[in-house]
């Protein structure tokens, strides 16, 4: 027998919510999110959901802490009430670059947010490009980690010729820069960064031939777009004809939408894991794609007991 799905939010992204649950043909779930005058979260679950599979949306983008506070609340009171299954569907993990001790006596913080997660009582967690694939690895439950990939493909294969190189920012992005010019049969370069000392400009060599072509540079997430901007200007000063880039995850902090404007970027691609603020919606140059269909589908499935990753073969 089937459990019944229900599909609840948090108020980090509320239109990718919205949107998943049309994908899945699903009304919202009827839940209260608000927060006190002293900033304390209030949630309330308006309807029955004993023995029900249980998705809870919500990335942890800015503000983190009170999105990641709002996710662990909303998945305690579904447990208090009962769920059949909860699974935690988080588009944009937020704390994934603080995945390792970079220093002494700092933490690691990607694997407290998972903590945080299953202790909450999240039996399953969705997300989208982790920044290290490892993450999957400081959970206690299964994690099923989705690429949006396709998504982006099947706007670069529209709106991107075969004469294009693809531009990994760094040494630690080039499988992902590989798959991505493996599908659309285009060429592959890397950007090699050196700084020679403290306080000194990044040298930036590329690894690869740009010249006369249509470069598009690959990231997981933009923040304050620096490394992505430099890079811009190097593949530029290497001679390629124009050059534009995607990321899964916009952050878009700080300076990050000044540099794009005053940038040779002539398109930034992002997904909607992250709502974009007012003034990027505005930008002529930042293009944002909808991962709605790939999570929808990816619930269904989950729903269902069906393979995942066959959504990306």
């Amino acid at each position: 027998m089937i459990k019944a799905l229900t599909i609840f939010t948090g108020n980090a992204n509320r239109d990718l919510a919205e949107s998943i649950c049309k994908t899945v043909e699903v009304r919202p779930g009827a839940a209260e999110v608000t927060t006190f005058a002293d900033g304390e979260i209030f949630v309330e679950i308006n309807e029955n959901v004993r023995g029900v599979n249980c998705f809870v949306v919500q990335s942890t983008c800015a503000p983190v802490n009170q999105n990641l506070m709002e996710l662990l609340i909303v998945i305690d009171a579904l447990k208090r009430a009962s769920a059949g299954s909860i699974i935690a569907v988080v588009p944009y993990f937020g704390y994934a670059r603080q995945d390792r001790k970079v220093k002494p006596r700092t933490p690691i913080s990607a694997k407290l947010v998972a903590d945080l997660i299953t202790a909450a009582g999240a039996d399953r967690v969705v997300t989208v490009d982790l920044h290290a694939g490892q993450i999957q690895g400081f959970f206690d439950v299964p994690v099923d980690h989705l690429f949006a990939m396709p998504v982006m493909i099947d706007y670069l294969r529209q709106h991107h010729g075969k004469d294009s190189v693809l531009v990994s920012p760094d040494a630690g992005g080039v499988e992902r820069a590989r798959a991505y010019s493996k599908r659309l049969g285009a060429g592959l370069a890397i950007i090699d960064k050196r700084r020679e000392k403290a306080n000194v400009s990044e040298v930036m060599n590329i690894i690869g031939d740009v010249r006369g072509k249509d470069a598009i540079i690959v990231d997981d997430i933009v923040d304050t777009a620096g490394t992505l901007t430099n890079a811009a200007k190097a593949i530029i000063e290497a001679g390629a004809r124009t050059v534009s880039a995607c990321a899964t995850h916009g952050v878009l902090s700080g300076p990050a939408l000044k540099r794009i404007e005053e940038s040779p970027l002539t398109e930034l691609i992002v997904t909607d894991t992250i709502p974009l603020r007012e003034e990027a919606k505005a930008s002529k140059k930042i293009k944002q794609l909808s991962v709605a269909r790939l999570l929808g589908e990816a619930i269904k499935r989950i729903h269902h007991g069906d393979s995942i990753s066959s959504l990306f073969i």
